[in-house]
């Protein structure tokens, strides 16, 4: 089997990109490697490859197209974002006591339930920000802040707090317009 010289190089870059090469001569390599029969030893070195102009231009790329809007068509839910909040904490939280590792997980869990129902929503061109704070209620107060950078016309938040007998909990749901 005859490989070209082009045909050659081309592999010789995907084998590098790999990151491995081995002290075989290209003939022998591409021989023993494509028959799967390497008999001896071989000495190799791995190391990280940057990807070279030309590689870039290989791949494709997609290129979009300016829409020309400046804010969006139509505005985030928030009222209907509240109402999700609401559903979701209570359902989740109403009978459960506070235990610091089961509310490590019940923050990752009701975050991601959150963000699966609002994008059920299918708001177009909001990025989803959710965040899900539980401590333990117990005669103590507590200031949660965040800040951001953000357009009021077209950005905006959701919010609730649940409370049962021994813990609190706190779910915001930023939205920021992508122009």
């Amino acid at each position: 089997m005859m490989m070209s010289d082009n045909a050659k190089d081309r592999a010789a870059r995907s084998w590098k990109k790999r990151g491995s090469i081995s002290s075989l001569s290209n003939h022998e390599f591409w021989r023993k490697e494509i028959h799967g029969r390497i008999k001896d030893s071989t000495s190799t070195v791995s190391y990280m490859d940057e990807p070279s102009q030309r590689d870039d231009i290989s791949r494709l790329t997609v290129q979009m197209e300016n829409t020309y809007q400046l804010g969006p068509p139509k505005h985030f839910p928030v009222v209907t974002v509240n109402h999700i909040l609401k559903d979701v904490l209570t359902s989740y939280l109403q009978v459960e006591e506070y235990e610091p590792e089961l509310c490590r997980q019940m923050t990752k869990t009701i975050s991601e339930v959150i963000k699966a129902q609002v994008k059920d929503l299918m708001i177009p061109r909001y990025k989803l920000i959710v965040i899900v704070h539980i401590g333990q209620l117990n005669r103590q107060s507590i200031l949660i802040g965040s800040r951001c950078l953000w357009d009021p016309k077209s950005d905006t938040f959701s919010s609730y707090v649940f409370r049962n007998s021994s813990l609190f909990a706190l779910a915001n749901v930023y939205a920021v317009y992508l122009e």
